[in-house]
């Protein structure tokens, strides 16, 4: 399993507030369907219950030890749960947060997308976990405005 997590977070590494994201940006939802259709997407309870409705094209994985099992949602009570299941499976997944989850599967992704917001936000709630650049290779996808904003794509790939 190659295990990538992807996430738009502002200058202080904020991720969200009152269970929403920050920010309305048109074109990075865009470029995170892009990034994560046809792929598993791993998320919290909490980050599932925001989604508008399930995101079409993704198979959904919830760690959650109260979510109830569902026939379209693969529910784990556990992080060891999810990697005994899906340790051998060749396959990309994308870890959509919540924060919490971010930082404990951080140690484990090969690679973090991230959509740098070129703002900051003193009420957000929620951060995406401080990790060392020097463990990384840096790879700029793209650069632009949206919603007002800048943003800057970025790949981080870990060092073998």
């Amino acid at each position: 399993m190659k295990l990538i997590e992807i996430a738009a977070i502002g200058q202080n590494r904020e991720l969200g507030k009152g269970n929403a994201m920050i920010w309305h940006l048109p074109a990075d939802l865009k470029f995170f369907r892009q990034q994560t259709q046809g792929h598993a997407i791993v998320m919290g309870r909490k980050t599932f219950e925001s989604l508008p409705k399930k995101l079409p094209g993704r198979h959904h994985i919830v760690i959650s030890s109260t979510m109830p099992a569902s026939e379209d949602v693969e529910v784990f009570e556990s992080l060891d749960a999810f990697f005994d299941a899906y340790k051998h499976h060749d396959q990309t997944v994308y870890v959509i947060g919540g924060g919490m989850l971010y930082g404990e599967l951080l140690p484990y992704c090969d690679e973090l997308v991230l959509t740098h917001v070129e703002a900051a936000d003193p009420q957000a709630e929620v951060f995406f976990p401080a990790f060392d650049l020097d463990d990384f290779v840096v790879e700029p996808i793209d650069e632009g405005v949206d919603g007002g904003l800048a943003t800057r794509h970025v790949r981080y790939i870990r060092k073998k």
